[in-house]
């Protein structure tokens, strides 16, 4: 195949003498003529993947295996897949399967590609990875500037997917030993496009935290679930066997659950042994806020009889509060507030034990889930809301899209990868690893001295 590499060689030899002329004539920022050998080169890749598709099609039509069980039924029919290199456009043999009558490009089967396949796994992936992070409609203009990928087409790559399970990515590490863990929960409010609204919920769970900077901390060995649970039981089972799966369970000491009193949260007090609840400082504070703010004097009055942990002057100063408000509005304010603090007094004393390192599941909330789904009037549908929020998890536990993918794709049978194929014919279409074929190209043998010539022959040795 001297004449592929021939042609490649040609083609970079042209191109970057051209290039490397317009740029030194007119001296521009670099990123330009970096942006321009890119694509140049993607081309070059575009050529190499079709070039290889159609090798595997020869592979398959003149198998000896295939000519017992499949008859050709057509040559050369076109396909057009798209990839991260552009539109790889290649010819391909259908078959007939001489017992069962089923027909398959087998070749395409062979390497993943399924018959409405318009796109290539890892060309799909970096869809879904720029959709974690941005609108369906920019996901598709950020990974490729020369095919045009609509919403719809991310979504379908998302959907593909199927619902991703927490436990992706799995644990390999050997169990754990530590004396405290902390979990910390609580849920986004996402509006659909049915007018409801869905409530995907985020717990999380880690060994502490560490300072990386002045006045800035890093949780410790984070573990995210995340998604849409109508039976928050199923959520906690997922929580405990992670714990189970990853920890010496006998050596732990403490288990703080944090959160901000909903019976969701509180319900993770049954599946996790000997946990221990405690209620969130920021939900505290608003709730302080929301009885006080309105009479001089009585929030710093407050603070103080919750930090002596003095639930009885806690009590007298919310009657006084109550008979001094004159709106009734106001007064159901305030007595929801009573009824928050008073009845969450125990996770509110939890607070003040020494090893309690705080709850950040606030500002986790806002970063995992709300600055993609409820930061901006979007309109899901709960599916979307469901897949999105459990990606925006699996890729904070550090999961690989291009991965997940490919493994949903292997698990369907796949008859063509049967068929016994002969490796002897693919060495005449491999490109030559020698130094001939750069010894041939006329650019090394003119004697003029360019800057192509000069890199070419120290590739050569020459």
């Amino acid at each position: 195949m001297d004449l592929i590499l021939t042609q490649i060689i040609e083609k970079v030899t042209d191109m970057y003498n051209e290039e490397v002329t317009n740029y030194t004539n007119d001296l521009g920022d670099i990123s330009g003529f970096i942006l321009k050998i890119r694509e140049e080169l993607d081309d070059i890749g575009v050529f190499l993947v079709k070039n290889v598709l159609e090798i595997v099609d020869e592979l398959f039509r003149e198998s000896p295996d295939r000519k017992c069980n499949w008859t050709i039924k057509s040559k050369g029919d076109e396909k057009t897949l798209g990839t991260i290199l552009g539109e790889v456009k290649y010819k391909r043999t259908y078959y007939k399967n001489k017992k069962t009558g089923e027909y398959s490009y087998l070749s395409d089967e062979a390497v993943g590609i399924e018959v409405h396949d318009k796109l290539d796994v890892s060309f799909k992936a970096k869809l879904v990875e720029e959709a974690i992070f941005m609108p369906y409609s920019r996901s598709g203009e950020a990974v490729s500037n020369t095919l045009s990928v609509t919403s719809q087409t991310v979504m379908n790559s998302i959907r593909e997917l199927g619902r991703i399970d927490n436990k992706i990515p799995g644990i390999k590490q050997k169990k754990k030993i530590v004396k405290t863990l902390f979990i910390e929960a609580d849920e986004d409010h996402v509006a659909l496009q049915n007018g409801k609204n869905a409530e995907p919920k985020l717990v999380y769970v880690h060994e502490g935290k560490k300072l990386i900077s002045v006045d800035r901390h890093e949780l410790i060995n984070p573990r995210y679930f995340s998604g849409i649970f109508h039976n928050s039981d199923d959520l906690w089972l997922e929580v405990a066997d992670y714990i189970y799966e990853t920890y010496e369970v006998d050596s732990i000491e403490k288990i703080y659950l944090s959160g901000d009193g909903a019976s969701w949260i509180k319900n993770g007090l049954e599946w996790i042994k000997d946990s221990i609840y405690v209620l969130d400082r920021y939900h505290l504070s608003k709730y302080v806020t929301r009885a006080t703010a309105h009479i001089d004097n009585t929030t710093s009055l407050m603070w103080k009889y919750i930090n002596c942990d003095d639930k009885d002057s806690v009590k007298k100063l919310f009657k006084t509060i109550i008979k001094i408000t004159e709106t009734e509005t106001k007064k159901k304010s305030v007595k929801e507030a009573r009824r928050y603090i008073l009845g969450n007094w125990e996770g509110i004393r939890n607070q003040y034990q020494e090893d309690y390192v705080g709850c950040s599941a606030e500002g986790h909330v806002s970063h995992i889930l709300s600055s993609r789904l409820s930061s901006r009037p979007l309109g899901w549908c709960e599916t979307g809301v469901d897949q999105m929020a459990r990606l925006r998890a699996f890729t904070a536990n550090g999961g690989n899209v291009y991965e997940l993918l490919l493994d949903r794709k292997n698990k369907k049978t796949n008859e063509a990868k049967a068929i016994k194929l002969n490796l002897k014919i693919i060495e005449n279409r491999k490109l030559p690893t020698s130094h001939e074929t750069f010894g041939n190209l006329a650019i090394l043998n003119t004697g003029k001295r360019s800057i192509t010539s000069r890199f070419l022959r120290s590739v050569r040795g020459a």
